[in-house]
């Protein structure tokens, strides 16, 4: 068999890649365990420049990584460059930071010396998806290197290129062959590696549904899992917040990867007194995107990766007009090639909906009129996610209050959209997964949390 790639701009196909055996992948395998048992035992300067000099081929290939990306999946140019711009940071990061993140800590007991230390697992699985074909996998890979474990690749078929680029990159980066691998394998093998003896711990990002499906095979084997899975965060604007701002802020959040992100804006929940206004701005700002063939510079809204997602998306889109919500911009299906979606927006968005109980990926924005701020807050926390929220107030200490001790997610932020960074742990609550990327946490998950006693 073999895994096919489209161009989702003109929907002909890139290329085909040929998908490994059983044999190969048993040799791979059988590869990786022997060379955690070399790269465990490295130094963490060792590592460090490795993960320094993949930082630096990063951003010499940005422009063909770049453009790799807008051929597999649709991101436009500008999107894609500050994607690997992002590796790159990551990869110094982790390369600065994981000797001191991941030091031993001691405990004061009656024994001469005790303490906790993190050493590394083994070989890491990480099932990683299209939308971020780069990032998804660096802000796994980066410090699970660091930390000593080495890591196999399933990416989502449709970004294989890009996952032999990664492979190619890190490999030049002189991280040793069998230390990191893509697998070019379907999904319907994902079990199978999830069961191999080889693979200690499985890190997915995607659908909630792929992540129960990882998690009761994980668990079944008794092995650690991270997982990033869907959301549908919550956008709270208050009576007193600075509706300019909070519109572009919402507009930028809704459209990044044409709203193909699990973190992306989803449900903006706007109190009764500003909702009108709001709405008018943040139409403004969906009128001006640009939506159009990635490759163009100044395109900023892209196609969607593949048709069969932006069927299910307008049919969310019709099911919510259906039920009562007005349609205010978008909402059609464009003639000509391309799995392209305008930019939609939604007024009157209310529970029972599609577009407020489901996860959209692709840029429809969902407007939800709420009484005041308890109101808001409760329809903001209305969801079987829990990945990241946001709320806007002109009192930074209210939207502080609201964001620690009200909504309900793993990152919360006052004035701004949520997005990932390497400085802080990444991850959710309830249907958005569990464990954390990045930070100190993120470093830490896949380590063997060790107690040290000496009497």
């Amino acid at each position: 068999m073999a895994l096919r790639t489209v161009n989702p701009t003109m929907g002909q196909v890139l290329g085909e890649h040929p998908e490994l055996g059983d044999d190969e992948l048993r040799t791979i395998l059988a590869q990786a365990a022997q060379a955690f048992a070399a790269w465990r035992d490295t130094s963490f300067a060792d590592r460090a420049a490795r993960l320094t000099a993949a930082a630096g081929l990063l951003e010499r290939r940005r422009e063909a990584l770049a453009r790799l990306m807008a051929l597999e999946m649709g991101k436009p140019l500008a999107q894609g460059r500050a994607e690997v711009d992002k590796c790159a940071w990551v990869c110094r990061h982790f390369a600065e930071h994981a000797e001191r993140l991941l030091a031993p800590e001691p405990a004061a007991t009656e024994a001469t010396r005790s303490y906790v230390a993190f050493r590394p697992l083994g070989p890491v699985l990480a099932v990683m998806p299209w939308n971020f074909p780069l990032w998804q996998l660096f802000r796994c890979a980066a410090p699970a290197l660091m930390a000593g474990n080495v890591v196999l690749l399933k990416h989502a078929s449709n970004v294989t290129g890009c996952a032999l680029a990664i492979e190619q990159l890190l490999h030049a980066a002189e991280v040793p062959g069998a230390a990191f691998r893509t697998l070019p394998v379907s999904s319907a093998r994902v079990g199978a590696l999830i069961d191999a003896p080889e693979v200690v711990a499985v890190a997915l990002t995607g659908g909630t549904p792929a992540g129960r499906a990882v998690a009761s095979r994980a668990g079944a084997a008794l092995k650690k899992t991270v997982l990033e899975l869907g959301g549908s965060d919550p956008y709270v604007v208050l009576e007193d917040a600075d509706l300019e701002a909070a519109a572009a802020a919402c507009a930028t959040a809704r459209l990044l990867n044409a709203g193909q992100s699990c973190i992306a804006a989803k449900r903006f929940v706007v109190v009764e007194p500003v909702r009108e206004r709001f709405n008018e701005l943040l139409l403004e700002r969906l009128r001006a995107a640009k939506v159009g063939d990635p490759l163009a510079d100044d395109t900023t809204v892209g196609p969607l990766a593949r048709e069969d997602l932006r069927a299910e998306l307008h049919d969310q889109v019709e099911r919510s007009v259906r039920a009562g919500a007005r349609l205010r911009l978008g909402g059609a299906i464009p003639e000509g090639p391309g799995w392209f979606y305008p930019p939609t927006l939604l007024d009157d968005v209310r529970p029972g909906m599609a577009a407020f109980d489901e996860e959209t990926f692709g840029p429809v924005a969902a407007v939800v009129p709420a009484r005041d701020e308890a109101e808001a807050i409760r329809l903001a926390n209305a969801t079987p996610f829990g990945l990241g929220a946001a709320v806007f107030t002109r009192d930074a200490a209210r939207g502080e209050r609201l964001a620690l001790e009200a909504l309900e997610a793993g990152s919360c932020v006052v004035n701004d959209f949520v997005r990932s960074d390497p400085r802080l742990p990444f991850g959710g609550i309830k249907g958005s997964g569990w464990g954390r990327e990045l930070g100190a946490f993120g470093i830490r998950e896949f380590t063997n949390i060790k107690t040290v006693v000496v009497r």
